[in-house]
């Protein structure tokens, strides 16, 4: 493995590092692994290895496929499973911030 020289100093909004950071702690991952692993997929792929199109339209149940939705919905239900997930109140809470 080569030698780590090189730094990277970014400014992020804190409370964007402090969510990330939470997540990645959750894997194993430190943010310094991730930040290479991400510009090794940058270098494999020759490009952003992720999509950054803004959507077309805010997907509803009307424009999904039953199989969009059956997916939709495993993921919920694996969220809730796993704990991930707010109380109602919180979240509607949030909604209403943003109005």
């Amino acid at each position: 493995m080569a030698v780590k020289t090189a730094n990277v100093n970014v400014r992020v909004e804190q409370d964007v590092k402090d969510k990330a950071e939470a997540i990645l702690a959750k894997l194993g991952v430190s943010a310094s692994a991730f930040i290479n692993m991400t510009y090794r997929q940058v270098i494999l792929r020759k490009g952003i290895p992720f999509d950054v199109a803004i959507p077309a339209e805010i997907q509803t149940r009307d424009t999904m496929s039953d199989a969009e939705f059956d997916a939709m919905m495993a993921t919920g239900l694996a969220q809730a499973k796993a704990g991930d997930s707010i109380p109602y109140e919180a979240a509607f809470d949030s909604l209403l911030k943003g109005l």
